[in-house]
């Protein structure tokens, strides 16, 4: 097919290519599929990623990265002085790698900058109106499917298609690598909760914006429900007072106590974890992306937010969403009130349904 791309690039002539992704943790664990096609269709590439220090972990022991570059949303606070130094710092290592293609898959302007500082041969960008220094910074631009009509994944890898790059569909598998260190300290942590691996659903209740969270009194219901069946449920959660608040609220209600190890486990802890799992179970957010990275089959509640463009990936799952006209409307609450209606008319027997007809499947 590349053949009828005038513009394709023939990876044979490529040495050393850099991808950049400057955004949340989620939306670069699914970027790792473009590092693993990469890797496969040309064994001989140096394949580097530039991220932001704190999403660093979603691509860090990737089989397919060579290096890979952060940049920390804290320079800011060393003063104009110490950040001109840090960011200096980085263009010289970035530099030296002489790459022969940069591929940004974010609009973030500093993308556009950095493809100019490091000369590429070639270079790859989103095409959309980004300004005139952004467009006219890239080679080759591609082209993006918006409104919840294809999945980020896919049109991540459409930036590799734009240059002749077709992946197989087993190419497109999500990586993440919990990693030897993170899997032992998981493991005592899961003894030290009565818990073994493979006997356990996790329950995943919070997200960062709390919009995509169902309501604690459904939540707590659902976990009343699995533990009356039987089922070990293991409760995680991020360490923030905010969505602390919210797990306590949630147990408070329980009628027996759920181990919880929430607050508790580093991302890559958090992955083995989920890996660990019969079962996840949460909403739109890092963790549910996690679940499709580790194999591990889930349920997913989602409300604002697309299920077509961020659902889960190549693996058993039922998503459950309210059939609502203004669904999926991107916002932070109705009206920006931050409570979804979308997710409060979920009802508890859709999510024990998905539950059952997931675990049926995955037996």
């Amino acid at each position: 097919m590349s053949e009828m791309l005038k513009d394709s690039i023939d990876l044979t002539q490529v040495r050393r290519v850099l991808v950049i992704k400057l955004r949340h943790h989620g939306d670069v664990l699914l970027t790792s599929p473009v590092f693993s096609v990469l890797k496969q269709q040309a064994p001989q590439l140096e394949v580097d990623a530039l991220v932001y220090r704190d999403t660093q972990e979603m691509l860090s022991l990737h089989p397919a990265i060579s290096q890979l570059h952060t940049i920390d949303r804290n320079w800011k606070k060393l003063g104009p002085i110490g950040q001109l130094k840090a960011e200096l710092h980085l263009l010289s290592a970035l530099r030296q790698r002489r790459y022969d293609l940069v591929i940004t898959l974010t609009e973030h302007k500093r993308g556009a900058w950095l493809t100019r500082l490091l000369s590429p041969r070639w270079s790859v960008g989103p095409d959309g109106r980004y300004g005139k220094l952004f467009r006219n910074s890239f080679t080759h631009r591609y082209l993006q499917v918006p409104g919840n009509r294809r999945h980020t994944i896919e049109i991540h890898l459409d930036a590799l298609r734009r240059i002749g790059v077709y992946p197989a569909e087993n190419q497109r598998q999500l990586t993440l690598v919990a990693g030897h260190n993170a899997e032992a300290t998981l493991a005592a942590k899961l003894e030290q909760q009565g818990l073994q691996a493979g006997q356990y659903i996790l329950v995943h209740p919070t997200s960062r914006w709390l919009f995509k969270s169902w309501t604690v009194e459904n939540m707590a219901a659902l976990i009343n429900t699995l533990q009356q069946r039987g089922q070990r449920v293991l409760l995680t959660a991020a360490p923030s007072p905010d969505e602390m608040a919210m797990l306590a609220d949630i147990q408070s209600r329980l009628t027996q106590p759920a181990a919880s190890l929430a607050g508790q486990l580093t991302l890559k802890e958090l992955a083995a974890a989920i890996d660990n799992a019969r079962l996840y179970i949460g909403v739109d957010s890092v963790p549910m992306h996690i679940a499709s990275a580790m194999k591990t089959p889930c349920v997913a509640l989602f409300g604002p937010s697309g299920d077509i463009e961020w659902g889960p990936w190549q693996v058993p799952h039922r998503v459950v969403a309210a059939k609502m006209s203004c669904r999926p409307c991107g916002n932070a609450g109705c009206g920006g009130g931050w409570l979804s209606e979308c997710l409060q008319q979920i009802r508890l027997e859709e999510v024990i349904a998905a539950v059952d007809g997931v675990l049926e499947e995955s037996v």
